[in-house]
C-alpha cells in the first residue's frame, strides 16, 4: 500500500473535532498509539534489585523539581501494568511506545538483574495478548547513577555499556519486539541536562554538552548494530525533538539567529544521521567548544535508520539577542496565540511543516511521530475530566499529519504523548499531558474527554 492509498479525498479541516471525519484521512495501515517513559510512570524505584538512576539522585537536590516530588512512585505502573495495558486495549490503540529502565535491567550498568528484565518480558506478553504492537525505547533519560559517577555519557565506556544493554534486552525481547528506538531526544539529554542544568544530571558546561551529544550519536550507532544482531527483522530508529524555527522578523540578525537555532536543534542531529557529518556553520559557531576529533568521526558516520522518530510539540520563533545564551538568540511569544501550561505555543501547522522539510532535505525511509501532545489545566468534576483544549490540539495535529501524508510524507504512525498524567521531569506533578487523568494520591485513573475522543477516532477507522 502506498502512503496515499486509503486516504480519503475529503478536504482536510485542521480544526475539526469530529473523530469519525478525522479518521477518514489516514491509510488503513497507519499505526496509532500512545507513548510513555519508564521513569515517568513505573515507580518502584528500588524494587526487585533496581538501582538508582540519575533522576532518582537529581530529584533529591533541593529546588531541582518544581513541587519537590520524585518518580519514586509515579503512576505505580510497575505493579499496575496489566490494568494499564487493559486501558490501552479499551482505547483501541494499535501500538504502545514504552521505554526500558536501564538501572532496572542491569546492575552497575552491566550485570543482568533478572527480576527487572522479567518485568519487561511480562509487559510485552501482556501487550501482545491484547493485540498491541510494542515499540521499545532503549534510553529515555534514566542513566544508571553508577555510570554517571564514572563519567556518564561523556565517557566512551558508557557507550560500550549501552551496547551491552541493547544486546541483553534485544536477546530477551527480540522474538516478540521488532520495533526499536535507541535514544529519545539527544538534544534534551545533552543540553538540558549538561549545559543548562534543568534535567539530570544537572550540569552546566556547554563543552561537556557537545561531547555528550556526540557520544549519544555513537551510542545510537552501536546500539542499532546490537539490536540487529539479536533481533531478526528488527526495525531501528531514533527519536529527535524537532521543530520549525522561524525568525521573529526579516532582519538579517533575526534570520541568522533562526539559522543557528535550527542548526542546534534540528541539523546537528539530522545531518550526521543522514551521512552529512556535522553542519559546518554550527561547527564554526561552536568553535573551541567542540572536539575536533568528533567532527572527523562524523565524516564517515551513517545513521542507518529504518525509520526516523519525530517528537513535535511546537515551533520556535526567535530573535537575535547577543550574549543571551550559547546561540545568541531568544524565543519570542506571539500576542493572542494559545499556549499550553508548559508555555509552548499551539502551532499545529508546524507539524506538517517539519515533516515535509525532513522529507525534502533528508529522505528518510519512514517516519513516525513518536510524541505529540499538550499539557493543560484539567481536574475531575462531576465524575469526569473535561479537556476540550487537548481534544482540539490532537484533532488539529492529526489533520496536519494527514495533510503531510497527502503531500507524500512516508509517515507510518503516530503516538500520542501521553497515555496518563505522570512525573513531568523538573516540573514534577504540576503539568498534565495525559489523556487519562491520574490521582497520584490514590492511583485512580479517569478517562479525560480527549481519551473518549481518541477512542471514537480509533473505532471509526
Amino acid at each position: 500500500m502506498t502512503a496515499r492509498e486509503g486516504v480519503s479525498d475529503v478536504t482536510l479541516n485542521a480544526r475539526t473535532d469530529d473523530p469519525v471525519a478525522a479518521a477518514r484521512h489516514f491509510p488503513r495501515s497507519f499505526v496509532f498509539g500512545v507513548a510513555t517513559s519508564a521513569y515517568q510512570i513505573e515507580g518502584a524505584h528500588d524494587a526487585d534489585g533496581k538501582e538508582p538512576s540519575i533522576w532518582d539522585v537529581f530529584c533529591r537536590r533541593p529546588g531541582a523539581v518544581d513541587d519537590g516530588s520524585t518518580g519514586a512512585i509515579a503512576c505505580d505502573h510497575y505493579h499496575r501494568y496489566r490494568d494499564d495495558v487493559a486501558h490501552m486495549a479499551a482505547l483501541g490503540v494499535d501500538a504502545y511506545r514504552f521505554s526500558i529502565s536501564w538501572p532496572r535491567v542491569l546492575g552497575n550498568g552491566s550485570r543482568v538483574n533478572a527480576p527487572g528484565l522479567d518485568f519487561y518480558d511480562r509487559l510485552v506478553d501482556a501487550l501482545l495478548e491484547r493485540g498491541i504492537r510494542p515499540f521499545a525505547t532503549l534510553y529515555h533519560w534514566d542513566l544508571p547513577q553508577s555510570l554517571q559517577e564514572v563519567g556518564g555519557w561523556a565517557s566512551a565506556d558508557t557507550v560500550e555499556r549501552f551496547t551491552e544493554f541493547a544486546h541483553v534486552v534485544g536477546a530477551r525481547l527480540g522474538d516478540r519486539v521488532a520495533d526499536w528506538i535507541t535514544v529519545n531526544e539527544p538534544e534534551v539529554i545533552a543540553f538540558v541536562g549538561h549545559a543548562y542544568g534543568r534535567h539530570a544530571p544537572g550540569l552546566r558546561d556547554a563543552s561537556l554538552a557537545l561531547r555528550v551529544a556526540h557520544q549519544l550519536l555513537l551510542a545510537h550507532r552501536a546500539a542499532s548494530a546490537a539490536i540487529r544482531a539479536e533481533v531478526r527483522h528488527a526495525r531501528v530508529g531514533i527519536s529527535l525533538n524537532l521543530a520549525p524555527v522561524h525568525p521573529a522578523s526579516v532582519s538579517e540578525d533575526d534570520v541568522a539567529a533562526a539559522r543557528r537555532v535550527d542548526g542546534y536543534l534540528n541539523r546537528w542531529y539530522l545531518d550526521p544521521l543522514c551521512g552529512r557529518g556535522y553542519p559546518s556553520d554550527m561547527v564554526d559557531w561552536y568553535g573551541g567548544l567542540l572536539d575536533a576529533k568528533a567532527v572527523d568521526d562524523m565524516r564517515s558516520y551513517r545513521g542507518d535508520l529504518d525509520f526516523l522518530g519525530i517528537n513535535y510539540y511546537s515551533r520556535q520563533l526567535v530573535r537575535a539577542a547577543p550574549g543571551a545564551d550559547l546561540l545568541a538568540s531568544q524565543e519570542v511569544r506571539v500576542r493572542d496565540a494559545t499556549y499550553t501550561t508548559m508555555g509552548w505555543e499551539v502551532y499545529p501547522q508546524g507539524l506538517s511543516e517539519i515533516l515535509q522539510r525532513v522529507v525534502r532535505d533528508y529522505r528518510p525511509q519512514a517516519i513516525y511521530v513518536t510524541e505529540n501532545g499538550a499539557s493543560f489545566e484539567d481536574y475531575p468534576q462531576n465524575g469526569g475530566v473535561a479537556d476540550p483544549a487537548r481534544t482540539r490540539y490532537l484533532a488539529a495535529h492529526f489533520a496536519e499529519a494527514a495533510r503531510a501524508i497527502s503531500a507524500g510524507v512516508p509517515l507510518e504512525g503516530y503516538f500520542v504523548w501521553t497515555l496518563m498524567d505522570n512525573f513531568e521531569w523538573s516540573h514534577g506533578y504540576t503539568k498534565r499531558f495525559g489523556i487519562v487523568y491520574v490521582d497520584h494520591a490514590t492511583q485512580q485513573r479517569i478517562d479525560k474527554g480527549s481519551a473518549r475522543w481518541y477512542r471514537e477516532f480509533l473505532a471509526a477507522r
